[in-house]
């Protein structure tokens, strides 16, 4: 018997928020909104947004000893996250500036903080959630020797979940654990180079063959095409057609619900095309965790 429905093993974050009627040219000055600080991280806000949706979750994250690090835990808590395995100190807590501009598209620039000190001996010292959880899923905003060390402690039966960003080169070790690996074009394309072909299903076949045992490209509002068992079968899954409002982790919530959809026994297909729908809803809300919906709310749209 799981304990948990999905561990997050990953980056917590206070995203520093500016909105602006357009992104600044190299060397230009523009005015924006006031700032709003809201919590958020890849990690974080994947463990939030599975807990809003029923998940049973828990984050293994390290946040500074300070107002944001109380912010992080305190939001958490609030959505039902075990936080046991949120370590304190070491570093500030880590920061995301984002400007958002009219459309809802965002740039984003990380300073990683407490997260690069998130460690391979954190990791072994968590075990115990490592063997009491069904999926465990990670990003890359902390370092990769962290992410390898992941692999290496997934119990026996467990699920393993990769969104590769910001991307980087990943071992070989990892790629064959990703059950599925989870990239956007971006991504894809950083992870191929010159290899990358022209079309999603190019992207998720030459994916397949370094390794991972499943693949999904997600396509944003065009929704998400999935790859798994063969490098010729794929399924396009559709995303419900919104007013996007913020596009802020929306790619965290879409991630968050496939992971446990698959430990609830879906397969990817399936979980897919729950997760579309929840990224489309996070998207009509402003912020990242803010706008991650419960189940009853998906369902009801």
């Amino acid at each position: 018997m799981y304990d948990y429905d999905l561990l997050v093993v990953g980056s917590a974050n206070a995203d520093l928020v500016i909105g602006v009627d357009r992104r600044p040219a190299p060397g230009e000055t523009v005015l924006g909104s006031d700032l709003v600080v809201h919590p958020g991280g890849k990690g974080a806000n994947q463990a939030v947004a599975a807990a809003r949706l029923g998940a049973r979750t828990a984050l293994l994250a390290r946040v500074g000893d300070d107002g944001h690090g109380r912010l992080l835990l305190d939001s958490q808590r609030a959505a039902g996250v075990d936080t046991v395995g949120m370590l304190v100190g070491g570093a500030p807590t880590g920061v995301a500036l984002i400007t958002v501009d009219p459309s809802g598209d965002n740039s984003i620039v990380v300073s990683p903080g407490a997260n690069a000190r998130l460690a391979p001996q954190d990791v072994r010292a968590a075990a115990s959630l490592f063997q009491a959880s069904r999926v465990v899923s990670a990003q890359l905003e902390i370092p990769l020797e962290t992410v390898v060390e992941t692999v290496r402690s997934l119990a026996f039966g467990s699920r393993f979940v990769l969104n590769p960003s910001p991307p980087a080169r990943l071992p070989a070790a990892v790629l064959t654990a990703c059950d599925p690996l989870i990239v956007n074009e971006h991504e894809a394309r950083f992870l191929l180079g010159d290899s990358a072909g022209p079309t999603p299903e190019d992207w998720a076949r030459a994916l397949l063959l370094r390794g991972p045992r499943s693949v999904v490209i997600t396509l944003g509002g065009a929704g998400a095409l999935v790859a798994a068992g063969s490098t010729n079968s794929f399924v396009r899954v559709a995303s419900p057609q919104v007013d996007v409002v913020d596009t802020t982790g929306a790619g965290d919530a879409f991630t968050a619900a496939l992971a446990w959809r698959l430990g609830l026994g879906e397969d990817l297909a399936e979980a897919a095309a729950f997760a579309v729908r929840v990224g489309a809803a996070a998207v009509t809300r402003h912020g990242a965790q803010e706008s991650y919906p419960t189940a009853e709310e998906v369902f009801a749209r």
